[in-house]
This record gives C-alpha cells, sequence and structure tokens, in this order.
C-alpha cells in the first residue's frame, strides 16, 4: 500500500514542536507528488530553505505568501486530531461542501476549552481553499513556528507544469530561441549617438537591463504546443519572481472557497479576515554584510540611494523587478522630470529679464516716485485713513519681475511645452512596449471583485426567495441609483464646503486688515496688506492639506458603496472623484485671487459689503498678480514640502517605530524565539502593505496643474518642481524597495486614465493663462494706453490714466476716515483703481469709455492667443509620430520573422512527411518485387503497411 505523509501542525507546548502525522493515501485522497501541507522541521532548516526563499527542501522556491492569524488552545492536540479525521470525508465530498462549523462536527471534552465560532469558520475556510489550491497543481508548505505570536504563513510554490499552463493561459510574451539584430544607426546619427553615449556614460546606472541591446530575442505567446521555440535551458529562471508570482495571484483569484452559495476568492478571504495578508517575496535582504546579489540589493545601490540622483533610472531593472505598471509610472515621472529642465532654464530667464528691466519700467517708476504725491483713497471704512501711492512702491517693483511682457512669452512656450511633453511621453511609452514585448498586449476582462459578488449574492438571494429564479444575476442602474445619488450629493457638499472655507478666509482677511489699520505706527499699517496677505495663504495651505486627506478616504467610501464591477472600474472612478475633490480644493484659492479679487469692489461711496459690514478687498496698486505669485509658491512648496515630502517619509517612519515597538514587546516574552532569525516571508509581513499608484499620481497630477495651470504668474513653477520631482524619485524608489511589500506585478501598456486627465489640464492651462494674461495682469491695459492714449508713445503717464479720481464730500454717512488729517493735510479729491468718469463730469463715477476698450481689447486678446495657441499645440501633435519610425520597422521585421519561422516550421513537416511517404513506397516496392504472391494472397497485410505511415 501507498503512504502518504501528511504533515500537519499541531500545536504542541513542548517547544513548538511539529507532529508529523502519516496516514494511508486512501485517508488523504490525493497523491504525494500534488503536494499537501508540508510542516517539516530539520537540524538546520534555514540555511537550506535561505531563511525563507526557499520549501524546507532548499529547492522549491518560495513564490507567494498567505498569512492567518489563529489562537493557540491547549485543546489544539485534540482539535487538529479530529479536524484529520474528517478530512477525508471533507475533501472526497468537495462538491456537497457543507458550511465550515456545521457539517463537520468537532466533539470537544469536559476538559477542552470552546473554541470561537468565528476561528472555528476561518479555519474550515483555509483548509478547503488551500485544498482547492492542491487541486489546482500548487505546492504548499505551513509555518506557525515563527517569531511572531499567533500568525501563521502558507509558503506557495508553482511548479513548471503549473508555470506552462498559466503562462499560456494568460498569453504572456516569452522569449524564443530565435535572435535579431537590433537596427543601428548609421552615418553622422551613429557617430552623434556614440558621442552622446560617452558623454552620459557617467549618470549611467551600473546596470546589466540598461546598456543599449545590438541584439534582441524574438518573442511570441508561451504555448506549450511550441515549447521547442523557447529557449528551456534553465527552466529555473525561464519565468522570473515577477512573472511567477503574477500566475500565482491568477491562481488565488481564480480559486474560490465555496461555503454553500458563497463564493469567495482571495479578495473576498482577505476582506472577510480569512487570511490577513497574501504578497509575493522580496528577493532578498538589500543591507547588510554577507548579503548575496540580488535585483533588490541592486536597486538599492543604483536607483534607490539619493547618492545617485544625478543618474538616470534603470527602468528596465524595476520592470523586472515590480512589474510593466509600476514601471510605466517610473519611466512616466523621470521622462515628467528631464522635460521640466528646459522648462526652468526658460524661466529663470524670465525671472531673469524681470529682474534686469525693473529699473527701467516706467509705470513702477511713477508708482515709486514722492514726486507724483498720489493720494490713494482708504482701503477701509472708518478706521483706514488716505495714503501715499509710493509707499507700495515694494509691492510695484516685485510685481514686474512677474508682470512683464516675457511672462506671455513663458506662457505660450508652457503651452507647447505640455504638447511636446504629452507626444514625447507617447512615443517613450511605445519604445516600452516594444522593449517589454508588450506591443500585442490587450487587457482582459478582470475578475470580479468581493463586494460585488457578494451584492450579485444577496440579490439572486431575495429573488429566488421571492420568485424561486436561479438564473445569474447582475447589478443594475436601479441597485446602484441610491449609491449615485449619495456621490453625486457627496460631492457637490464637499465642493460646497471648500467655497465655505475659501469665504471664510476671505472674511478673515477683510476683517484682519481692518484690525491692524488700526494700528498706529506707520510701520504696521504699511505692512498690513503683506502680513495679512501671508497669514490667509498659510491658513489655505493648512486647510487644504487637511481636506486632502479627508477628500481621499470620502472619495474611496464614494466608490466603494457603488460596488464597482471589477478592479479596473474600481480604480477608474476612484481616482474621477479623488481628483475632482483635489483639483477643487487645491485650486479654489488661486482662483478666486486670480479672477474674482478685485473684480466686485464697487467703489468708493458705493461700495459693494459682505454681511453689511466688511467691504470687499481691493488689489494692490501693482495689481493682483504679485498676490496670486505668493498664493501660488506658497500652496505649491507647502503642499511639495509637507504632504509630498515629510508625511511620505514621516509616517512610514512612525509605523515602522511603532511595529518595532510591538515585537519588542513579543520578543521580550518569550527569549527564546528572540534569538532566531527572521524568515523572509517574516520580515516582509513587517513591511507596509502596498495602497497602488494612485497617491503617487495624483500627487504629482496636482503639481503639473500647478506648472502649466498659472505659470504666467509663476514662472519658477518648473524650477520648484524640478528639485521636487529629483528628490520624489528617489523617495518613491527607497519607499518600494525597502519600506513596502513587493506588490504583485501587473501587465499594463500605458498609464490608463492619468493621459486623459493630463491633456485636459494641458487644454484647460491655455484658457487659464489667457485670462490670467489678459484679466489679471496689467499687460492688457498697458498695450491700450501705449497705442491708443500715450502723446509720446511711452509708458509715461500710465498710471495716471488707470486711475480715477473722487471726491471726499460723496462718502457714505459714517464710512469716511475718522482721522482725515493722518497724512497732515486736508484731502478732497483721493485717488482708486478704476475706469470712472471724474467727480466734474456729467454723469460722475460712471463707467467710462476707456473701460469698454480695455474689456474689449481683453477679450480679443483671450480668443486670439487661445486659437492660436490650441492650433500650435495641435500642430505639434500632428508634426510628430506617435510611433518612432525605428520602433515601427523593428515591430514589422519581428512580424515577418515571426512569419518566416512558422513557415520553416510547416516546410520541415512536410518535408518530414514527404520522407516518410518515399520509405513507405520503397517497402511496398520491396514487397511487390520479393514476394508477389504472397502480396495477392495477403493484401490486407500489405495495405497495413501502407497505412502505417499515415497512422504515424
Amino acid at each position: 500500500m501507498r503512504v502518504n505523509k501528511k504533515y500537519s501542525c499541531l500545536p504542541a507546548e513542548e517547544k513548538g514542536i511539529h507532529i508529523i502525522n502519516i496516514r494511508a493515501i486512501e485517508d488523504i485522497g490525493y497523491d504525494q507528488h500534488e503536494s499537501t501541507l508540508l510542516n517539516s522541521l530539520s537540524k538546520n532548516p534555514d540555511a537550506d530553505c535561505k531563511y525563507g526563499l526557499y520549501f524546507r527542501d532548499g529547492k522549491r522556491k518560495v513564490d507567494y505568501i498567505l498569512v492567518y492569524h489563529y489562537k493557540k488552545s491547549s485543546g489544539g492536540k485534540a482539535l487538529s486530531r479530529r479536524a484529520q479525521q474528517n478530512d477525508a470525508s471533507v475533501r472526497s465530498s468537495r462538491q456537497d461542501q457543507p458550511l465550515p462549523g456545521k457539517g463537520v462536527q468537532l466533539e470537544m471534552g469536559e476538559s477542552e476549552p470552546h473554541m470561537d465560532y468565528h476561528e472555528d469558520d476561518k479555519r474550515f475556510r483555509r483548509e478547503e481553499y488551500e485544498g482547492n489550491l492542491v487541486e489546482a497543481g500548487l505546492e504548499l508548505e505551513r509555518d506557525e513556528d515563527t517569531k511572531i505570536h499567533g500568525i501563521g504563513f502558507i509558503k506557495i510554490h508553482a511548479p513548471w507544469n503549473v508555470l506552462c499552463r498559466e503562462a499560456e493561459f494568460l498569453k504572456l510574451k516569452m522569449p524564443t530561441k530565435k535572435m535579431y539584430q537590433i537596427n543601428q544607426t548609421h552615418g553622422l546619427l551613429k557617430k552623434i549617438n556614440s558621442v552622446i553615449q560617452k558623454i552620459t556614460e557617467p549618470i549611467q546606472p551600473k546596470v546589466a537591463e540598461h546598456k543599449p541591446q545590438t541584439v534582441k530575442r524574438l518573442s511570441y505567446p508561451f504555448s506549450r504546443e511550441k515549447q521547442h521555440l523557447f529557449d528551456l535551458s534553465d527552466k529555473d529562471s525561464f519565468f522570473d519572481s515577477k512573472t511567477r508570482s503574477t500566475i500565482v495571484y491568477e491562481i488565488l483569484k481564480r480559486t474560490t472557497c465555496t461555503k454553500a452559495k458563497y463564493s469567495m476568492g482571495i479578495t473576498s478571504l482577505l476582506a472577510n479576515g480569512v487570511y490577513s495578508a497574501a504578497y509575493p517575496l522580496h528577493d532578498g535582504d538589500y543591507e547588510g554584510e554577507n548579503v548575496e546579489p540580488n535585483d533588490r540589493k541592486l536597486l538599492c545601490e543604483e536607483w534607490a540611494s539619493y547618492g545617485v540622483f544625478y543618474k538616470y533610472q534603470p527602468i528596465d531593472l524595476v520592470r523586472k523587478y515590480f512589474g510593466e505598471k509600476i514601471g510605466l509610472y517610473f519611466a512616466w515621472l523621470g521622462v515628467y522630470t528631464q522635460m521640466l529642465i528646459p522648462a526652468s532654464i526658460v524661466g529663470i530667464i524670465v525671472f531673469l529679464y524681470g529682474c534686469a528691466t525693473v529699473d527701467e519700467n516706467i509705470p513702477s517708476m511713477e508708482m515709486c516716485d514722492q514726486r507724483n504725491n498720489i493720494t490713494m483713497c482708504p482701503l477701509c471704512d472708518k478706521t483706514c485713513s488716505y495714503w501715499k501711492m509710493s509707499s507700495a512702491c515694494a509691492t510695484a517693483r516685485a510685481s514686474h519681475l512677474f508682470d512683464n511682457p516675457a511672462t506671455v512669452f513663458f506662457s505660450v512656450f508652457m503651452a507647447l511645452w505640455a504638447a511636446t511633453f504629452m507626444e514625447h511621453w507617447k512615443r517613450k511609452q511605445m519604445r516600452l512596449n516594444y522593449r517589454w514585448d508588450l506591443t500585442g498586449f490587450e487587457e482582459e476582462e478582470d475578475h470580479p471583485r468581493a463586494e460585488y459578488e457578494a451584492k450579485v449574492l444577496e440579490k439572486s438571494l431575495r429573488k429566488e426567495h421571492k420568485h424561486k429564479e436561479t438564473d445569474k444575476e447582475k447589478l443594475t442602474w436601479k441597485d446602484r441609483f441610491p449609491a449615485y445619488l449619495t456621490n453625486f450629493v457627496g460631492i457637490i457638499f464637499m465642493v460646497g464646503l471648500t467655497f465655505a472655507i475659501v469665504f471664510g478666509v476671505i472674511i478673515y482677511r477683510i476683517s484682519t486688515a481692518a484690525a491692524l489699520a488700526i494700528s498706529s505706527t506707520p510701520s504696521g499699517r504699511s505692512s498690513v496688506r503683506v502680513t495679512v496677505t501671508a497669514t490667509a495663504v498659510i491658513i489655505n495651505l493648512v486647510v487644504i492639506i487637511i481636506l486632502d486627506e479627508v477628500y481621499g478616504c470620502i472619495a474611496r467610501w464614494l466608490t466603494q458603496i457603488e460596488v464597482p464591477k471589477t478592479d479596473k472600474n474600481f480604480e477608474e472612478r476612484l481616482i474621477f472623484k479623488a481628483f475632482l475633490l483635489k483639483f477643487v480644493n487645491a485650486y479654489t484659492p488661486i482662483f478666486y485671487v486670480a479672477f474674482f479679487k478685485g473684480r466686485f469692489v464697487g467703489r468708493p461711496g458705493d461700495y459693494v459689503y459682505i454681511f453689511h459690514s466688511f467691504r470687499m478687498e481691493e488689489c494692490a496698486p501693482g495689481g493682483c498678480l504679485m498676490e496670486l505669485c505668493i498664493q501660488l509658491s506658497i500652496i505649491m512648496l507647502g503642499k511639495q514640502l509637507i504632504q509630498n515630502n515629510l508625511f511620505e517619509i514621516g509616517i512610514p517612519k512612525m509605523k515602522k517605530f511603532i511595529r518595532y515597538l510591538k515585537l519588542k514587546r513579543r520578543r521580550s516574552l518569550d527569549h527564546e524565539e528572540h534569538l532566531k532569525k527572521k524568515q523572509r516571508y517574516e520580515v516582509d509581513y513587517n513591511l507596509e502593505p502596498f495602497a497602488g499608484l494612485t497617491p503617487e499620481y495624483m500627487e504629482m497630477i496636482i503639481q503639473f496643474g500647478f506648472v502649466t495651470l498659472f505659470v504666467a504668474s509663476f514662472p519658477l513653477a518648473p524650477l520648484f518642481a524640478l528639485l521636487n520631482n529629483i528628490i520624489e524619485i528617489r523617495l518613491d524608489a527607497k519607499k518600494f524597495v525597502t519600506e513596502l511589500r513587493r506588490p504583485v506585478a501587473v501587465r499594463a501598456k500605458d498609464i490608463g486614465i492619468w493621459y486623459n486627465i493630463l491633456r485636459g489640464i494641458g487644454k484647460l492651462a491655455v484658457i487659464i493663462n489667457a485670462f490670467v494674461i489678459s484679466f489679471t495682469s496689467d499687460f492688457i491695459p498697458r498695450l491700450v494706453y501705449l497705442y491708443m492714449y500715450s502723446e509720446n508713445g511711452t509708458m509715461h503717464g500710465f498710471v495716471n490714466h488707470t486711475l480715477s479720481s473722487f471726491n471726499v464730500s460723496d462718502f457714505q454717512a459714517g464710512t469716511a476716515p475718522n482721522d482725515p488729517l493722518d497724512l497732515g493735510y486736508e484731502v478732497q479729491i483721493c485717488r482708486y483703481k478704476d475706469y470712472r468718469e471724474p467727480p466734474w463730469s456729467e454723469n460722475k463715477y460712471d463707467i467710462s469709455k476707456d473701460f469698454w476698450a480695455v474689456l474689449a481689447a481683453r477679450l480679443a486678446f483671450v480668443i486670439v492667443f487661445q486659437n492660436l495657441v490650441m492650433f500650435m499645440s495641435e500642430f505639434v501633435d500632428w508634426i510628430i509620430p506617435d510611433i518612432p519610425k525605428d520602433i515601427s520597422q523593428q515591430i514589422h521585421k519581428e512580424k515577418v520573422l515571426m512569419v518566416e519561422v512558422f513557415m520553416r516550421e510547416e516546410q520541415g513537416k512536410l518535408q518530414m512527411l514527404e520522407t516518410w511517404k518515399d520509405k513507405d513506397k520503397k517497402k511496398g516496392e520491396n514487397c511487390n518485387n520479393h514476394s508477389p504472391r504472397l502480396s495477392r494472397s495477403r493484401s490486407g497485410s500489405l495495405s497495413s503497411c501502407h497505412s502505417y505511415p499515415l497512422d504515424v
């Protein structure tokens, strides 16, 4: 009788020794080579299994890990024995599997403690699920003798036949034996490329995958029938660790644990706490003495280190280790950062141009000239007094740094830059698709999410109870209507909350300005505007950072109640909601300063009031562009410094420290376990789980908006974005390599919905910059004055032209300054910034013709600028092909070579068939020549001789 060893972990109190229970094959129900849950104990097991990277036999590699919680009890032995006795009936009758905890009754004595029903239920679900994994061909090994109390690990290994089967199902492209020469440049281009390679050699990472390749293996979707096409000389390395873990994860998602009619995959089991974690292993340690070389260590040295910030990223190695989806993110981030270099250089030139011409700017010189003696109207009622325009000299000079003719050129440049960046990324993406064998890859529909299956089950049970119907159900819009209504109301409420907070900050600015204006010191009065602006922006920044986290959680909750069918649908809906809320949150204060502040002020004697007591804010004499620049710079830099960097560094460090304290407390309870070295899967379990790429993309997309949307007001935005991204790349790399569990590799050929969002921001940036230049800056009023009103063709007199006059006797009762003699003389006429008729006119204080001339010029500029830049962007999009010419040639070459390979194979089969036929004819002739009588008498024998090759 054949015997199979069933290794079952029996929680024993004798120093955690695993008891090996040997049962007959009839009691177990499956063969030994199919593998079962194994718990082996050797004298020195860690040396054989390389501390958890292999099974205890040291030969089978661990491809995936399942983690679960368990409770040890004194009755554990009896329970395990009972479970083993019932295991045969459970596994043999898998079609009629009863509910865990109900169909299999465990008799317990009075001395044995009663186990929690939920723990018992989870244990039976695990047993059934793991049995199904074994039936799917996977090999499992259990380990509960770990340093972490109450945590068990299931090590999963995919044998060769399973890998081949799943690779064929997934249509994975694998390299064949056929190699071909990659087309190389010739002549002048070859010399230029060689020079560039020599120049850039110091900034290239020292990894084999990053070296330029001259030959490439022809790839073809794996097929078990055509294994002879592939190079299978080393089967252990044919499927790398990334591919192996992907294959195992697909099996885990597809395998179900059936409890009555409730079908549960790995996502449902994780959500219900049957398993606490599931993850592939890292390749090994990345630091320390005597560490074996591995891809993780190489990535840590050549990628995830701040000391190599000046080097290119080893994108191919990143893709090899983490998969295509994460590789594409870092490739996109690298292209975006590279493209920021020319934008930063041009922005610095524009800023330096403003610095060089500030002393030649006539409007700011007129504002700073105290001889003009221009008296301005009060900024607030009663408490504010008249003030000299020359007191705003510093603001006027600073405004010229960002409000000069060069900023218009820079806005056009950045619009074209955004279009060029998108085209450059598409070409780069195609190169990566060719290099990573993704040219023919099409994403298939993913497995339904666990929540979706649960909702469908709930609906089908309700219908079955009412109508006795068992048809396949699915969720319709009627089922989701309450969720859609909640989404709509929730998003409207969140947007309204953002507007309310911005409105509250506006009230703070107005009231604080009035309070500071009471200050008796002249220095305090002169710094009122700067103080109010700076404090209000800091308040906005704090609110934005807090609401960003809140909105992220709300967007996830709103998406969850919609119950999307697949993970892809869930991710796209989550991205849309999170981006909408975070976009409104980040840019609402900036939109207010750019387009609303100072637009609805009114005029002296007829101001617009909020709550009948607070006057609307006015822009400074130099315009609101300087304040917009301050607002944009503080919010952008604050978000990058605090949210993107400090949070990403600080929060993982804090969580790691908390986990360290918990482990230290556990170690103090058991000194013997403290002395053991941790296994690889124990170390990885203590790392943070991978939460997806949505937060990483989101912060970069918001930054892209800062760089493009209001770049006319802050030309240094690309420079600060570049400096941030240089740190961000290495920070994210270090997080992925050292702080996070290894994510499951996901195949992807593009960055998905993020590309459409980028294109939308690029289009919106053209419109916003057109309005910023025409309405927020003084560029258009200056042009109108220069060509319509200037007497000598210069800007002399521009400031006086933009100011209107007001007779102080026309103040409303109770709004005149309390101290009208604050300047030392009596004021009869004060000035304010607007285009209105003077008090001595027949239609005094009405809007003048100059206002309409300037407004017409502004609207005309918006139309011309928008259409011109849009046309230029589309021209750039059209003139740059999406697929590089050399890549299209290589793809065509691969198709031709693949056809040749199959034609040769068919020709070989035909030649073999012809040789068989020739041999058959020769045999027939020999039979006819030497034994004709025999052939006539035994025609049946002769016919069988002729038919033999055809049977073969």
